[in-house]
C-alpha cells in the first residue's frame, strides 16, 4: 500500500479505460496513452494525452463529462485544428511580456472556446458534455473571483471576469462585488473579448490574446493562480502545421528513379462497371486503397495519396451504426477492450505481465524449513481458529451428505414419481426422479496471495491467523492450494529493473502435509507492492491447473505502490483482475483496514475488484469474516 495518496485521489478504472479508448479512437493512433495531470494537454514526444486533475473533487457525472471534454479538446481540437506555427509565435510574445502566466492561460482559454465550437459542429452529440463543463467552470470562476477580490489579486480577478463574460448566458452580465477597477478594465476589453467568437483559426486567437496582453502588461503584475496549461507540450519539436501532420509521413523519396513499364506486357484492364447509385460513380478512376510510406523506393505510374470515395456498403453500415441502441443483455465492452489490449501485447510477445510492469523481474524465494519457534506459533494460531474450523467443517459435511442422499426430482427419465398431477397441468410433464450418486471430491484449487509491503506492519500477525484457518479447512477437505507472499525490493530498483519477489510458502503439491503449515509464519512485511504483476503471476500458475473451479484470494491493505506505479497501479491491477476472470478464475480482494473503513477505501477496492471484495474493518476480526467467505466458496463447488 502507498504511504501517501497521489493528490488524495482514487482512480475509477472503468472511466479510465473509457478515456483511454476515447484517446486512441479519436486520435486514430493506438500508441497514444491517457493520463491524469495538472492540466489538459497533448504530447507527441511522450505520446500521451492528459486530462486535468481539477475534476477529481466533483460528483461522478460531472467528473466524467469534464474528463471526456478534456480528451475531446485535445484529440480532435488541438490535434487537428490547432496551428503549430501560430502557437510558437504567441509563446515568443508571451515569453517577452511581463505577464507570461496570464498570457498562456488567456490563449488556452480562447483557443479552447474556438475548438469547442468546432467539435460541437462536427459531433453534435458532445453538446451536453460541453454544457456540463461550462456550468462547472462558471460556478468555479464565480467563487474564485470573489476570493481574489478578498485577497487583492487584481489580474486573477480580471481573468475570472473574462471567462464569466465569455461563457455567460446573458448578453450583458453583471458581477456584484467585483472591484470597480477590474469592471472598468473589462469594459475596455469587451470588444476584443467577444471577437473570440468570430475567430476562425489559431492565428486570429493568438492576435486577440496578444493584443490584450499588450494593453495590460503595464498595469498589472502576473497572475498567481494557474487554471489552464498550454494545450501542446514540447511544441518546439514540431515542424508541421498541425499535430496531425506530424503523424502523417510526407517525406520525399531519397531517390528519383522511375519504373520502366512495358505497355505491351501490361495486364491492366481499364473497364467501367455501372453501380446502382449513379451519384456514387467513380468517374475519375483515381482512388487508391493502399498507401505505402517509403523513404526509399522506385516511382511507378500507380497513383497514390488519394482519398477513398464512398461505396454502396458505406451507407448501409452508417444506417446500422446510426440506429444502434442500448442492449438488454450483458455488457461485455470491458472484455472487448481487454481483448484489444491483449492482442496488442500478444502480437509482440512482450510484456505478458502488463505494460506497466515491462521492467518488473520475477524472483523466486522458497520458504525455509520451519523452526521450532515457528512451529510453536503455528500450533498456537491453529488452536485459536479451531472453533471456526470445526463449525465450518460440519456445515460443509452436512451439505455434502444432503446432496448425496437427496433425490433429483422433475426429470424426463428415471423412476416414476407418485405425484402424477403434472400430466394434467403441464404441457411437458416431468414425472421421474433419480437417487443421487455419491458426491465427488471438491474439484477446486485456491491461491492465497498475500501483500508483504511495509504497510502490512502491525497487520501481518492477524493476517496469518486468517490464512491458518483457510489452510486448515482446505487441507481437511484435501483441496489443493498455494500460499504466496509478494513484494518489490525498492532498494534494488534501477532503471529498467524492478525486482519482484514471489515468496512460495506452500505449493499446490505440499499444501496437504501437516508439517509444512508452520512455514506460513515466515510471511513478513517487506517493502513495496506491485499488485498487478503478482496477480498475473498467480493467474498464470492457476491457469495450468486441471481443476474446474479456481479461486485467487488477494490479501491486501489497500493501494498498490511501487516504482513508477503510483498513478497507474490501480488501473493495472484492475486489468490483471479482469484478465484472470476472463480465464475462468474467480478473484476476490480482501481489504485489511486499521479500523472503520471510509468511503474512499471502499471505492478503491470497488475500482479494482468490483463486487467481489471483502472489507475487514479490523484484522482481529479476520476469522469471523473468513469463515463465511470460505463457506460460500466451498458450497459453490459441491
Amino acid at each position: 500500500m502507498s504511504m501517501y495518496r497521489f493528490h488524495d485521489s482514487k482512480v475509477d478504472t472503468n472511466l479510465f479505460r473509457q478515456l483511454q479508448d476515447l484517446t486512441t479512437v479519436l486520435s486514430g493512433n493506438s500508441e497514444l496513452t491517457f493520463e491524469y495531470s495538472f492540466g489538459s494537454y497533448m504530447d507527441l514526444v511522450d505520446m500521451k494525452v492528459t486530462a486535468s486533475r481539477t475534476w477529481d473533487t466533483v460528483q461522478a457525472d460531472m467528473q466524467a463529462a469534464g474528463l471526456k471534454t478534456d480528451v475531446l479538446l485535445r484529440t480532435i481540437g488541438s490535434f487537428r485544428y490547432a496551428n503549430i506555427p501560430a502557437m510558437k509565435d504567441f509563446l515568443e510574445i508571451a515569453g517577452e511580456s511581463s505577464l507570461p502566466k496570464f498570457a498562456t492561460q488567456l490563449f488556452a482559454l480562447f483557443e479552447d472556446i474556438r475548438l469547442e465550437e468546432t467539435i460541437k459542429q462536427e459531433r453534435p452529440g458532445t453538446r451536453r458534455l460541453f454544457e456540463v463543463r461550462k456550468n462547472y467552470y462558471r460556478h468555479k470562476f464565480e467563487n474564485e473571483r470573489a476570493a481574489h477580490v478578498t485577497r487583492g489579486l487584481p489580474l486573477d480577478e480580471l481573468f475570472c471576469l473574462i471567462y464569466l463574460t465569455l461563457q455567460s448566458n446573458r448578453p450583458d452580465p453583471s458581477f456584484p462585488g467585483a472591484t470597480d477597477e477590474q469592471l472598468e478594465q473589462l469594459k475596455k476589453l469587451n470588444t476584443l473579448i467577444y471577437s473570440v467568437f468570430e475567430a476562425r483559426n489559431t492565428y486570429q486567437i493568438s492576435q486577440i490574446a496578444a493584443t490584450i496582453v499588450t494593453q495590460l502588461q503595464q498595469l498589472y503584475k502576473d497572475t498567481v493562480h494557474q487554471y489552464f496549461v498550454f494545450p501542446i507540450m514540447h511544441i518546439d519539436n514540431y515542424e508541421k502545421n498541425t499535430l496531425f501532420d506530424e503523424l502523417t509521413r510526407t517525406d520525399e523519396l531519397a531517390n528519383d528513379d522511375k519504373e520502366e513499364l512495358n505497355e505491351d506486357k501490361n495486364e491492366y484492364i481499364d473497364e467501367q462497371f455501372s453501380t446502382w447509385h449513379r451519384e456514387n460513380e467513380n468517374s475519375d478512376r483515381k482512388q487508391t486503397f493502399l498507401q505505402f510510406e517509403l523513404e526509399v523506393g522506385t516511382k511507378t505510374n500507380v497513383l497514390g495519396n488519394g482519398a477513398r470515395e464512398t461505396e454502396d456498403g458505406d451507407q448501409a453500415m452508417g444506417t446500422i451504426q446510426g440506429s444502434s441502441g442500448q442492449t438488454n443483455n450483458n455488457d461485455y465492452s470491458d472484455l472487448e477492450s481487454l481483448d484489444k489490449q491483449e492482442t496488442k501485447q500478444g502480437s509482440s510477445g512482450e510484456n505478458r505481465y502488463g505494460e506497466e510492469n515491462k521492467d518488473a523481474v520475477k524472483l523466486e524465494k522458497e520458504a525455509d524449513p520451519p523452526t521450532k519457534e515457528q512451529m510453536d506459533l503455528y500450533h498456537e494460531y491453529m488452536l485459536e481458529v479451531e472453533p471456526f474450523k470445526r463449525k465450518l467443517s460440519n456445515v460443509i459435511k452436512k451439505t455434502i451428505e444432503h446432496k448425496v442422499n437427496a433425490p433429483r426430482k422433475d426429470l424426463m427419465v428415471g423412476r416414476l414419481s407418485k405425484k402424477l398431477l403434472p400430466i394434467v397441468l403441464d404441457e411437458k410433464p416431468r414425472l421421474f426422479y433419480k437417487k443421487n450418486q455419491e458426491s465427488k471430491e471438491f474439484d477446486a484449487a485456491f491461491t492465497l496471495l498475500v501483500d508483504c509491503s511495509a504497510s502490512m506492519q502491525g497487520k501481518m500477525e492477524e493476517t496469518k491467523r486468517g490464512i491458518v484457518l483457510f489452510h486448515e479447512v482446505l487441507t481437511s477437505f484435501h483441496i489443493p492450494h498455494s500460499i504466496v507472499g509478494f513484494w518489490e525490493d525498492a532498494m534494488e530498483v534501477k532503471e529498467h529493473y524492478q525486482p519482484n519477489y514471489v515468496h512460495r510458502i506452500h505449493s499446490f503439491s505440499d499444501s496437504f502435509y501437516e508439517s509444512q503449515g508452520a512455514k506460513m509464519m515466515q510471511l513478513e512485511p517487506r517493502e513495496d507492492n506491485r499488485d498487478g504483476f503478482s496477480i498475473r503471476v498467480a493467474t498464470e500458475e492457476l491457469e495450468k491447473r486441471r481443476e474446474k473451479n479456481k479461486f485467487l484470494l488477494v490479501f491486501s491493505d489497500g493501494e498498490p505502490a511501487a516504482a513508477n506505479y503510483n498513478q497507474n497501479g490501480i488501473v493495472d491491477t484492475n486489468l490483471a483482475v479482469l484478465e484472470a476472470r476472463k480465464k475462468g478464475i474467480e478473484v476476490i480482494g480482501i481489504f485489511l483496514a486499521d479500523g472503520a473503513v471510509d468511503e474512499s477505501e471502499d471505492q478503491l477496492m470497488r475500482n479494482i475488484y468490483g463486487k467481489e471484495r471483502v472489507i475487514v474493518p479490523s484484522v482481529s476480526e479476520l476469522p469471523e469474516h473468513f469463515a463465511p467467505l470460505l463457506k460460500k466458496l466451498l458450497l459453490k463447488v459441491i
